[in-house]
């Protein structure tokens, strides 16, 4: 079956064997006690993966690579595989690339939309590094670390994930990035529809340090707000008042942009702030 997969991996603790009830918990949302992408599952079968060929095996010990089947299709990229209730995921890989050339991409006949939504799925299976999105207008995006890795992704697209559908893409197109490196000269305004809220921000660089922490974690958005407000106070020498009303991270409430209430005698104004 072409869009089945091997689920590839190194045993690090015990042995892993056919027909072992295992838990299998995905890094986005799995917390330890929630049954949050969490699976308990059945091994069918576990294999050693030697170049082109494979060879199955009734168990394997740790410290070595094996190959699972039957639990790919509880995977989306990456996860962690353990008997254990205990037991916490593994950290999701970072590159030292990110996927910023994109193409979109779309069917030549209506008809094979269905194949090229299933296809789009395995794909971003099959590849760590790509991603695929659909925009707010239907176009479905495929992001990629370069024009020849894009390339790549839509030839396997058409041939192994969509059963040979023919499929139209644009043209390559790298996104646009920014980041701030000095306090910004100038107060941009923004109006509410109905013209009764203004928002006036400006924009400044983060204190050295700050963007590592939230990276790793030490700095989120369901901290404890009074403990949060301290540690920055004391490790990046920020005003406790401003950092007790921290609105937000971004991107996706978890990357290492923050947006802050640093207004003074403002009422009201939290309750606006699911609306901004």
């Amino acid at each position: 079956d072409r869009v089945r997969f091997y689920a590839f991996g190194r045993v690090f603790s015990g042995t892993v064997r056919t027909g072992q009830k295992v838990r299998i918990m995905g890094p986005p949302n799995y917390q330890i006690g929630k049954k949050n992408d969490l699976f308990v599952k059945n091994i069918k079968r576990t294999v050693i993966m030697m170049g082109r060929y494979v060879e199955s095996v009734e168990d394997i010990p740790a410290g070595n690579t094996v190959g699972l089947v039957s639990v790919d299709q509880y995977l989306l990229k990456s996860g962690t595989i353990t008997t254990s209730e205990n037991a916490h995921c593994f950290r999701v890989m970072k590159f030292s690339v990110s996927p910023v050339v994109r193409v979109a991409v779309q069917c030549k006949y209506p008809s094979d939309l269905p194949k090229l939504v299933e296809g789009l799925k395995h794909l971003s299976k099959s590849d760590s590094m790509v991603q695929t999105t659909v925009e707010e207008s239907g176009e479905h995006i495929i992001a990629g670390a370069g024009e020849l890795h894009l390339e790549i992704c839509l030839k396997d697209l058409r041939e192994k994930y969509c059963g040979g559908i023919e499929l139209k893409t644009s043209d390559p197109v790298v996104s646009y990035r920014e980041t701030v490196t000095e306090v910004s000269n100038q107060i941009c305004l923004s109006k509410s529809p109905n013209k009764h809220n203004r928002l006036y921000v400006n924009a400044e660089p983060l204190k050295s340090g700050l963007s590592e922490d939230i990276d790793n974690g030490k700095v989120t958005e369901k901290d404890d707000v009074k403990s949060r407000a301290r540690y920055l106070a004391e490790t990046y020498e920020w005003d406790v008042n401003d950092a007790r009303k921290i609105w937000c991270f971004g991107p996706e409430n978890t990357g290492p942009n923050i947006l802050t209430d640093v207004s003074k005698f403002i009422p009201y104004l939290y309750e606006i702030k699911d609306s901004v």
